[in-house]
């Protein structure tokens, strides 16, 4: 097991890539936090996470939250006495060309996906220090490598996820701490359930691979990431969209 008795927190936990995330961290030997911000979405998460044998336990936590996320962590951190790995997850969209983008729609997604990202590090490097070792993930997007239309707010935040990680890498290196991205590409999750099949149809048709990711393909990329097998990978973002920026 890849993650044997490695206490891992993932934010956004409670459906798509960060369930999935939770689940193949489970599977991995790890003992894992889900955190989200509906309590029955937690507690069904957890839920499933227990059914197949897993070790978690979850948190009901708002990213934009500093007061609940130092709560979280401190509280992980007295039960367990340790944090190894974190995966900022969570994210929201709220799409709109930039002629029509309202401030509310822009400050909710800079809030979750960007600056989320930064609370949660923040409130998790100390321990990671101290300990002279852990792990943090961040959640970018192919959105965050080239721009897409109408994401103004989403391709602002997944580049700034990037930039978090290229400087978080030097920062906290030499101390241990390792600091890398993922960056999906398009991945059958709810996210998606909005979108007319029409407009996903044409999103496949730009993927070489002729198909959407599956939340599982990217929760391996994470656990790879988080185990020691990737021991000497710093400051990268891997994209994993089935070739679609080629």
């Amino acid at each position: 097991m890849r993650l044997k008795n490695k206490v891992c927190i993932v934010t956004g936990a409670a459906q798509g890539i960060g369930l999935a995330t939770a689940k193949k961290f489970c599977s991995e030997g790890a003992v894992v936090v889900l955190c989200d911000v509906r309590p029955d979405a937690v507690d069904a998460a957890v839920g499933q996470c227990l059914e197949a044998g897993g070790r978690a336990e979850g948190q009901v936590v708002n990213v934009t939250d500093r007061a609940q996320i130092d709560a979280m962590v401190a509280a992980v951190k007295a039960r367990h006495g340790r944090i190894d790995v974190l995966v900022n997850n969570a994210g929201i969209t709220k799409d709109a060309r930039l002629q029509k983008m309202t401030l509310e729609q822009f400050d909710a997604v800079i809030d979750v996906n960007l600056r989320g990202v930064f609370h949660c590090s923040q409130a998790v490097a100390d321990t990671m220090v101290a300990q002279g070792s852990g792990v943090i993930l961040n959640a970018s997007s192919v959105v965050g490598l080239y721009g897409n239309f109408g994401q103004t707010n989403y391709a602002a935040s997944k580049f700034g996820v990037i930039g978090f990680t290229k400087t978080w890498s030097r920062e906290l290196g030499p101390k241990g701490v390792r600091v890398n991205a993922v960056a999906p590409g398009f991945i059958q999750t709810p996210i998606l359930d909005t979108i007319p099949q029409k407009v996903i149809d044409q999103l496949v048709a730009q993927v070489p691979l002729g198909r959407l990711g599956k939340p599982e393909e990217i929760a391996n990329t994470y656990a790879f990431l988080a185990s020691d097998e990737a021991s000497y990978i710093n400051g990268v973002v891997i994209e994993v969209g089935g070739g679609l920026t080629v």
